[in-house]
């Protein structure tokens, strides 16, 4: 007589790679890849379009990118209002929030200055190669045009534009502006506190919106394997190693920046906070490693809040506030590093010669003009301001667009590193970091999604392990507030 074998059985069976997030993340990248350099070889087709192979993989990463990108609005605007209602339950929320801003501007002047050290060290626009490129028609930006878009024409923040082409047909999109839509959330955030108790049903109905919306962004992260197989592969077989090539010093110098600046500097930060390195590169990598592959802090950001809070101890009513904003205003990566040496590598390139003066625009930019990315794939529009802002010419923009999507991995990835090393330093100096759970052993894969909370005040989730960083014990008030 045979016996059953339940699903559950049969899932512990499966070995832990096949379960496990991370694992699967580094499968996907090595898969990318190969199908990234085989599409390579195979060339471009009879009429000189991409290949199959190619055009599948570019079908596959960007429709991934739009996934993320469905759930933006709605994320931010219901994330913010919440935040900002949040703050209600932390004393000294005034001083938070203009300490969570004050480290904000601090290590993206940090970020700047190793920026300026390596682009005027390493040279990059001195060894590159090519032709002066033609004039750039893409987006720009510039003082002017970022403080009057900071004031929405719409509710929501949307743009719809209408575009023939030559055959005659027409074709309508609609954008959105992320700095509009969160100055309308802190202006409904704050509008609900000052209301009082008839906004309450508002916010809890905002807070019941974000919880629903979190979860599809969890089902999006769970298929983020398959979207990073296309997005690693179509950047190899569309850039390849030529184009990077010409650029390579350039490349080198944006990378080792990045490099220096979550391999050193926020160590340094940590450790002279009194804390363990170690339990803050654990703590943090997950978010980590899904923003270099997702190229998106917005898309990522849940998953930030998450590992700030279970991971790294950071009080949840604390951190609902600060990685939202962080999401959307602290780039250390597009917005300090990345704008530092590109403008560096232009000036070089064109022959422009950069004196104190300059310097100081670059530093001042950076940290007063990192809201300008706001939270979205690419750092065009802050390399466009800071440009502008140096009286450069935009044209070099365009000699820097075919390795972009390979820089904003990296980017992006420091980008989430400092979103869950300020709010970390500040509550730690303001005394209200769990350390005990800063310091307990990672269990779980924090990747998965909550699917309940047991009486005993354990948080069991989908794998049926306990979340990374959750000692048994804890209360069960305090699980069910760190859930989102």
């Amino acid at each position: 007589m045979t016996t059953a074998t339940s699903p559950e059985k049969q899932a512990r069976r499966l070995p832990s790679w096949a379960t496990a997030f991370g694992p699967q993340i580094i499968a996907a990248l090595i898969a990318g890849l190969i199908l990234g350099l085989v599409a390579k070889n195979m060339g471009e087709s009879a009429a000189g379009e991409p290949n199959w192979l190619t055009e599948t993989l570019t079908t596959i990463g960007s429709s991934y990118i739009s996934l993320l990108k469905a759930a933006v609005v709605p994320l931010i605007f219901t994330a913010v209002v919440s935040s900002i209602a949040n703050l209600r339950a932390v004393s000294n929320a005034a001083k938070l929030a203009w300490n969570t801003l004050l480290w904000f501007a601090i290590t993206a002047f940090i970020a700047v200055v190793i920026g300026m050290v390596l682009g005027t060290v390493m040279q990059p626009g001195a060894s590159a190669a090519g032709d002066v490129p033609g004039e750039y028609t893409g987006r720009t930006g510039d003082w002017w045009a970022f403080l009057t878009g900071l004031f929405p024409g719409n509710f929501l923040g949307l743009e719809a534009s209408t575009k023939v082409a030559e055959s005659g047909d027409m074709t309508t999109s609609v954008s959105f502006n992320v700095l509009q839509i969160l100055v309308i959330s802190i202006a409904v955030g704050i509008a609900a506190l000052k209301v009082g108790a008839p906004a309450e049903p508002f916010l809890k109905l905002n807070a019941s919106a974000l919880a629903v919306i979190q979860k599809v962004l969890w089902w999006i992260i769970r298929v983020a394997p398959i979207g990073t197989v296309g997005l690693i592969g179509k950047a190899v077989a569309t850039y390849g190693w030529d184009t990077m090539g010409s650029l390579a010093m350039f490349t080198l110098s944006i990378y080792v920046g990045l490099a220096l600046v979550v391999f050193v500097v926020y160590p340094v930060l940590i450790r002279a906070h009194g804390l363990s390195v170690k339990q803050w590169f654990s703590g943090a990598w997950p978010a980590i490693q899904l923003a270099f592959v997702s190229r998106s802090s917005m898309g990522t950001m849940p998953l930030t809040q998450r590992v700030t809070e279970r991971n790294l101890g950071v009080p949840r009513a604390y951190a609902s506030f600060a990685v939202p904003l962080g999401s959307t205003t602290k780039m250390d990566g597009c917005a300090s590093i990345y704008p530092a040496i590109a403008a560096i590598f232009v000036a070089q390139f064109f022959g422009v010669q950069l004196d104190f003066t300059h310097y100081l625009l670059i530093a001042l930019v950076a940290v007063l003009g990192s809201a300008a990315t706001a939270g979205t794939t690419g750092a065009t529009v802050m390399l466009t301001l800071t440009l502008s802002t140096l009286g450069l010419p935009l044209e070099g923009i365009g000699l820097l667009l075919a390795i972009d999507p390979i820089l904003d991995m990296g980017r992006t990835a420091v980008n989430v590193a400092g979103q869950t090393v300020v709010p970390t330093i500040v509550s730690k100096r303001q005394g209200i970091l769990d350390l005990s759970l800063y310091s307990a052993k990672r269990t779980g894969d924090p990747f998965t999604d909550d699917a309940a909370v047991d009486a005993d005040g354990i948080d069991h989730v989908e794998t049926g392990a306990e979340p990374a960083g959750v000692p048994a014990g804890r209360r069960e008030e305090d699980l069910v507030d760190s859930r989102n």
